[in-house]
């Protein structure tokens, strides 16, 4: 496995694969091509399906017009083979003859891959020596250690230096959200909720106030992500609410420290990454449950770790964050990361708090282990028709282009 690092990327959202990952890929191609006299760049399968609401175009023309005109086009029908968020860049010359191309996917979490042959386009090397959840707990069982002790033992020595940058940025992102008012961009004219659920759930007592932060803290950072502000993923920008919203509410209300929290943070990356390794954090590939439910998998092992429980324990509580969200769609309607993304992000963050509670009742034993759960979710998600997998074209998405279409008639 690669390092946790790749799980948590500090960036702009709205979309880790729709946004983050294009936009690097246009990095790569513009330094490749600082001649071009213009740029033509098709977009294929789910980019293409829901581009233009996640700011496909834009996070690709802002890099590329520096340079020279950029042309977009949309081929939503065309899915190609390796991954559904497929692209080709070509640049040209001032008499038209083309002078280079690329075919490259964005295969979530802000990384870009050129297929099965060309492997990942990054930096960084094979960390990980173990690669399932069940061989991790065997390593931290004869060690008598945790998951962030492993991480510790296998990352470069700036892990914790990093981390700390990561939840400074989730820290921030939940702050900026509860204090933001208005509409979110795009047609849906979708109004934040953030302030309102802060404001209320501090009415209420101890119990719902709980809840209510939580809610509060998880819509705070998804609204932030879908008007385009810095987010981290975790593991991805449509999922990246869930984490801070967990972390920044035990924070708030247990007085953790920073230590424990960055060790909770490493925790919850070896659970992401695992995920990452063997299955999918993609919508476009396997649905919500490889965003949303993966998420929640995440915060739950934090949390978990948070309140000392074992390593069993903290991969029990991660199961079952992954194993209630499994068959979950991305169906967004108008392609955004809003409806009903944003929702999402506050049901998994409280699910998360519910299965910490849930194993730490528990001995740690449990009959479904999380290894089993990530390779069912992998099958789940390709089994899954490409309506219901970031296309907009099926569920939610659908019901709302037909609502749209009966008002526009009356």
């Amino acid at each position: 496995m690669k390092s946790i690092k790749s799980i948590y990327k500090i960036g702009r959202g709205p979309s880790s694969s729709h946004t983050m990952g294009p936009q690097k890929a246009a990095r790569i191609f513009a330094d490749l091509h600082p001649d071009a006299a213009s740029f033509n760049v098709n977009l294929y399968g789910s980019l293409a399906a829901t581009g233009k609401g996640h700011m496909t175009d834009v996070a690709i023309s802002d890099v590329l017009k520096a340079i020279a005109p950029v042309a977009i086009e949309w081929h939503p029908e065309i899915c190609l083979p390796f991954h559904p968020n497929g692209m080709k860049f070509t640049s040209l010359d001032s008499s038209g003859s083309v002078t280079g191309e690329w075919t490259v996917y964005s295969i979530g979490g802000g990384e870009i891959s050129e297929g099965k042959e060309g492997g990942l386009l990054q930096d960084d090397k094979e960390v990980y020596e173990l690669n399932t959840i069940a061989d991790i707990v065997s390593w931290c069982m004869k060690g008598g250690k945790s998951y962030w002790e492993y991480a510790l033992e296998r990352e470069e020595p700036d892990l914790m230096d990093y981390l700390s940058e990561v939840w400074k940025a989730m820290r921030e992102s939940v702050e900026k959200g509860i204090e933001e008012e208005g509409v979110l961009p795009g047609p849906l004219h979708l109004a934040r909720k953030a302030s309102s659920y802060y404001i209320k759930a501090n009415a209420y007592k101890p119990t719902l106030q709980s809840r209510g932060l939580v809610y509060a803290y998880a819509l705070a950072v998804s609204e932030e992500n879908a008007s385009g502000g810095t987010v981290v993923t975790a593991p991805t920008c449509g999922s990246c609410g869930v984490m801070p919203a967990v972390l920044y509410h035990q924070w708030k209300s247990r007085d953790f420290s920073e230590k424990r929290i960055l060790h909770a943070i490493a925790t919850a990356g070896i659970f992401g990454n695992v995920v990452k390794h063997n299955a999918s954090i993609s919508g476009a590939e396997v649905g919500c449950q490889g965003e949303v439910g993966v998420a929640c998998a995440m915060a739950s092992a934090a949390t978990c770790q948070l309140f000392a429980g074992t390593p069993t324990q903290v991969e029990y509580a991660a199961e079952m964050g992954l194993e209630h969200h499994l068959g979950m769609t991305c169906d967004p309607m108008c392609g955004l990361v809003q409806i009903p993304c944003i929702e999402r992000n506050a049901f998994a963050a409280a699910r998360a708090l519910d299965a910490n509670i849930f194993a730490t009742f528990s001995d740690g034993n449990h009959r479904v282990s999380f290894d089993s759960v990530v390779e069912v979710m992998k099958q789940t998600g390709h089994d899954l028709p490409s309506l219901y997998k970031e296309t907009s074209r099926g569920g939610l998405a659908r019901e709302f282009e037909a609502e749209e279409a009966v008002q526009k008639e009356n």
